[in-house]
């Protein structure tokens, strides 16, 4: 076998290790039906599995963060505002699925030791939702069936949410609530895939 053969091998056995890695986001059309979601790609189902196997967070919570802070995009970036033409606020690290900070990122791969882990990763902004809501059940005790109260946590930082910052975000409850709502109905669709 000559060298060239046993190099277009390893470039299919490498393309076919990332193709079983890659998912795809499901269309815009199915975001609001949690099975639709799994129907189109199972490595949705099985990311989502994995990590509430983990870390306790429920597949219908860790999927209706990423429907807020994403949208279902792997490479997402928070839109900055502009007054005039002029950039106004400062500018997020955010990215990625569950639109992780820098900051939050390297908290969590320091304390899981997923040092390759990647923000535009399914199974990693899965997992790392499910492990900052882990973070929020043992340093603040919220319940990882709290959709509202973890999105708050979440948004705001654990100490953010010490000292109650989301009450001078008038806007902030309300996003959390929808959170909650999308939680609820994705939990009732839930028990009906097949």
């Amino acid at each position: 076998m000559t060298k060239k053969f046993w190099l277009g091998i390893q470039a299919l056995t490498l393309t076919a290790l990332l193709a079983g890695c890659s998912s795809s986001p499901p269309p815009k059309k199915s975001l609001d039906d949690i099975c639709s979601i799994f129907y189109h790609d199972q490595a949705w189902f099985n990311a989502a599995q994995k990590s509430y196997q983990r870390w306790g967070t429920p597949p219908w919570i860790q999927l209706a963060f990423i429907h807020q802070e994403s949208t279902f995009t792997a490479d997402a970036k928070p839109k900055m505002e502009y007054f005039l033409g002029i950039p106004i606020g400062r500018a997020s690290s955010a990215y990625g699925y569950a639109q992780a900070t820098d900051e939050a990122w390297y908290d969590y791969q320091k304390s899981t030791g997923r040092w390759t882990a990647r923000r535009s990763s399914l199974d990693d902004a899965l997992d790392f939702i499910g492990w900052y809501n882990f973070q929020s059940f043992k340093r603040l005790g919220i319940e990882r069936s709290d959709a509202f109260k973890l999105y708050l946590a979440y948004h705001e930082g654990h100490s953010g949410y010490r000292k109650r910052t989301y009450l001078q975000k008038s806007w902030l409850p309300p996003v959390a609530k929808k959170v909650a709502n999308r939680s609820r109905m994705y939990q009732g669709q839930y028990s009906q895939c097949r």
